[in-house]
């Protein structure tokens, strides 16, 4: 990719699910500036966005009334009009959080609450044998019963919100890994725009892209791009990896749609879950465990940098103190699969070890502040100085993310046009 032109009106940096689906709204919102979408990588979409859980959530978990909840209901909805129009492939295959112990009843009936006061759509309680008839293998004394919750291929949407870029006039370059953001005090050489576009960003080759406004969606490295331009180093991203089992395809006959736990509201994540890929294939997990590299998907990945600053935060340190008998469950069963394998046999009972192999991993960016809390919801920087007034920074998307993409996007363009009053 070549770049032609070198001033823009806006440049994005980040082509990630966020990136990309912000990028498209925005060029849809304003057709005659000019856009360009910057990618460090070879291909779009390759980190969270390519390694997830590949679910379109329909909103039940989060706190009603809330940022996240809106973003979820309005994003399923969305995400599966955008499916229809583009005529992407999804199922919409549902999805049951099932109940396998008398105290998680109160809990998932709370759930049940949750979920009607955030307009899910389609929302049911079903006993053992409304189980049966769904998961015919599957065992539960009650579960929340989601028709809605279905599966795609996010990296599919995240490469079609692209095109959609693209066809609108907008510009993507890859291989450009932003290293510096800086206000330029004298304009483009040979040009009498003079100071149109005050705004440089250079990659680590030193190629430079002018232009007068900057958004960053950045995804496992949004505080460091944050901190490129003068922002605080807080919230920082923290990677946990998560690591999945796949079901052999002469077992894919236990599972049909996805089978989830009811949440611990201890613990941070949801739990390992059965989840039905687009491609037949049945993935289970994942587990957390802290990465020592943020977009390091191996075992044994390491990156020294990565390593020294998640351990040095004192925000890691606290989380790690309060949740320490968990982590180091989660290493253990990342490492004993027949560890994993045993809690999901209390789902599926017919599961053995022999059933199951190491399959792919994610790893997640993970907002943490300084006092170990997990930041829940969105986080938008400017920073200082002149470069702060031209310059915002998506330092957390709400997760789910891939699912609350397009309405993500409305929410981070409004932003955008009202702080740099486009």
């Amino acid at each position: 990719s070549t770049l032609l032109c070198h001033t823009y009106d806006v440049a994005i940096v980040g082509a990630g699910i966020v990136g990309l689906a912000t990028a498209r709204e925005l060029i849809l919102r304003h057709p005659t500036l000019s856009f360009i979408l910057l990618e460090k990588e070879k291909e779009l979409s390759l980190h969270q966005s390519g390694h997830n859980s590949g679910v379109i959530h329909s909103g039940i978990y989060y706190t009603p009334g809330s940022l996240k909840a809106r973003l979820c209901v309005r994003g399923a909805t969305l995400a599966y009009e955008y499916c229809e129009k583009k005529g992407l492939p999804y199922k919409r295959c549902g999805k049951l959080i099932v109940a396998v112990e008398q105290e998680e009843i109160p809990r998932l009936k709370a759930l049940y609450e949750r979920g009607m006061k955030n307009n899910v759509r389609d929302l049911g309680i079903i006993d053992a044998k409304g189980i049966r008839e769904r998961e015919p293998y599957c065992r539960g004394i009650m579960a929340l019963d989601s028709p809605y919750t279905g599966i795609v291929d996010w990296r599919m949407v995240a490469l079609r919100y692209g095109t959609d870029f693209e066809e609108a006039g907008g510009t993507i370059v890859t291989e450009y890994e932003v290293n510096d953001i800086s206000v330029v005090k004298e304009s483009p050489a040979g040009s009498s725009e003079g100071m149109k576009y005050p705004i440089a960003i250079r990659d680590k080759k030193g190629k430079e892209v002018r232009c007068r406004y900057v958004l960053t969606c950045g995804g496992l490295y949004s505080d460091r791009l944050s901190q490129i331009s003068g922002c605080s180093p807080e919230p920082q991203i923290v990677p946990f990896r998560g690591d999945y089992l796949v079901l052999k395809p002469e077992k894919h006959y236990l599972v049909k749609g996805n089978i989830y736990p009811v949440p611990d509201p201890r613990f941070p994540f949801l739990g390992v879950h059965f989840t039905p890929r687009m491609d037949g294939s049945i993935w289970l997990g994942p587990n957390a465990v802290l990465a020592f590299k943020r977009e390091g998907y191996k075992v044994y990945d390491f990156n020294a940098r990565d390593f020294a600053d998640a351990l040095s935060f004192r925000g890691l340190q606290r989380l790690v103190l309060k949740n320490i008998t968990y982590g180091i469950g989660e290493m253990y069963r990342g490492i004993f699969i027949g560890e994993q394998v045993k809690i999901l046999q209390k789902y599926i009972p017919e599961l053995s070890q022999s059933d199951v192999l190491r399959g792919p991993a994610g790893v997640r960016a993970q907002a943490l502040d300084r006092d170990g809390n997990l930041v829940d919801d969105f986080v938008f920087d400017g920073g200082v100085g002149d470069v702060g007034s031209r310059v915002l920074h998506v330092r957390n998307a709400p997760s789910p993310a891939a699912t609350s993409s397009l309405a993500i996007a409305e929410m981070i363009a409004d932003e955008v046009e009202n702080r740099f009053s486009l």
